[in-house]
C-alpha cells in the first residue's frame, strides 16, 4: 500500500508542514533517521496541534474558563498543566481540523514520546519555534529594525519595537506556556533543558542584531556590559512588562491605541545607561557612570563605586564600609 504520509504532511497548515526533525528532540526512536521520520509524521503533528490548542484554550489569550461550581462565578478551575495529560491530549486529537489526523490514543502518544515530560518538552520547543520572529509574520519587525539601523526616527522605532515585541508575548499562548512550564519544570530536568535550549536559540540571533545595530549607529556597550548581558536585560524587561500586563491589565503598561508601552520606555532607559557613543565615550563602567552622576566625580580607582563618601547625609555603615 502506498505511503500517503508525505503528501498529507504537505497539506498541513503552516508551521506543521515544515521539517520538524530539528525541533522535536525527545522522540522515542533510536536512530536519527527514524526520529526524523517520526518528527515529520502527520500523526505526530496531530498531537502537537492538539496540545497547542489545549494551551490556547486553557492559558489564553481568550482562554476558556471552566467553573468548578456552576453557581459560583469565582470558582475557576486552575489545573496548572493537568490539561495536558496524556488522556486529554489523545482525546483532543479527535477535534483536530482537516487535514490533521483525528484518531488519537494514549498508546500512540506513549509510543511517540517515552514520557509525558518528553512530550511537554517537545511541545514547548515547537511552540517557541513556531512563534519565533523568523517563523511568523514579522514584516513590522523588519521595518522597525531597518529604521533602527539607519532611519531618521530612532527613538520612535525603539518604542515601536518594544510595543511589537510585547504583543508577541501577551497576545500569543507561548509566553503563558513558558510561565506555567517554569512552575511545572522544577526538578524536571527534561523540561528545564528544553526551556534553556529554547532561550538560547531565540536569544542568540538577537545578539547579532543588537551588535549590528550598535555598530551601524557608532555606539558601543559600556565597559563591563557584554552583548549577552544586554540581550538578557532586554529579555527580562520585555517578559517583566508582559507579566505585569497579564497580572493586571488595568495597569496600563500597554497603550494599544497609541501603540506605545512601558517596555519601550524601559528599552530607552537601558540604552541610555548601558550604551555610549564611540566618538564620545567616557570609558566608565555602568557602576562608575552612576557614581559620577550621583556624586559629580568618578569613583576613585580601587574603590567600590557604590559606596557613599563621608559627608552630609552619610551614615555610620557607609563610613565603616570605607
Amino acid at each position: 500500500m502506498e505511503d500517503r504520509r508525505p503528501a498529507l504532511k504537505q497539506q498541513l497548515p503552516y508551521p506543521y508542514d515544515q521539517d520538524l526533525s530539528e525541533v522535536l528532540r525527545r522522540l522515542d526512536r533510536r536512530t536519527p533517521a527514524s526520529r526524523a521520520r517520526l518528527a515529520n509524521d502527520p500523526v505526530t503533528a496531530a498531537y502537537l496541534a492538539a496540545g497547542v490548542r489545549l494551551i490556547e484554550n486553557h492559558l489564553g489569550p481568550g482562554a476558556v474558563r471552566t467553573l468548578a461550581d456552576p453557581e459560583d462565578d469565582s470558582s475557576l478551575q486552575r489545573p496548572l498543566l493537568a490539561f495536558l495529560s496524556q488522556r486529554t491530549v489523545a482525546a483532543e486529537v479527535a477535534r483536530n481540523p482537516a487535514p490533521f489526523p483525528r484518531v488519537g490514543s494514549v498508546s500512540t502518544l506513549r509510543s511517540t514520546w517515552a514520557s509525558h515530560s518528553d512530550f511537554i518538552a517537545d511541545l514547548l520547543r515547537f511552540g517557541l519555534w513556531a512563534y519565533h520572529p523568523t517563523h511568523c509574520d514579522a514584516a513590522d519587525a523588519v521595518d522597525i529594525l531597518d529604521d533602527l539601523q539607519d532611519g531618521a526616527h530612532f527613538v520612535d522605532a525603539i518604542h515601536r519595537l518594544g510595543y511589537w515585541n510585547l504583543l508577541t508575548l501577551v497576545d500569543r499562548p507561548r509566553f503563558r506556556m513558558e510561565i506555567f512550564a517554569t512552575a511545572a519544570a522544577e526538578n524536571d530536568p527534561v523540561i528545564q533543558k528544553a526551556m534553556a535550549e529554547n532561550y538560547r536559540e531565540v536569544l542568540d540571533p538577537w545578539k547579532d542584531i543588537c551588535g549590528d545595530l550598535l555598530e551601524s549607529r557608532r555606539l558601543r556597550l559600556r565597559r563591563g556590559v557584554s552583548i549577552g548581558d544586554f540581550v538578557d536585560l532586554v529579555t527580562a524587561v520585555m517578559e517583566g512588562v508582559a507579566l505585569r500586563d497579564l497580572a493586571d491589565p488595568r495597569a496600563e503598561v500597554i497603550d494599544r491605541k497609541g501603540e506605545r508601552s512601558l517596555a519601550g520606555t524601559a528599552l530607552l532607559a537601558l540604552l541610555r545607561g548601558c550604551v555610549e557613543r564611540v566618538d564620545d565615550a567616557d570609558g566608565l563602567t555602568l557602576e562608575e557612570a552612576v557614581h559620577a552622576m550621583v556624586y559629580g566625580v568618578p569613583a576613585r580607582p580601587g574603590r567600590a563605586a557604590g559606596i557613599t563618601p563621608q559627608g552630609p547625609g552619610s551614615n555610620g555603615a557607609a563610613a565603616a564600609a570605607r
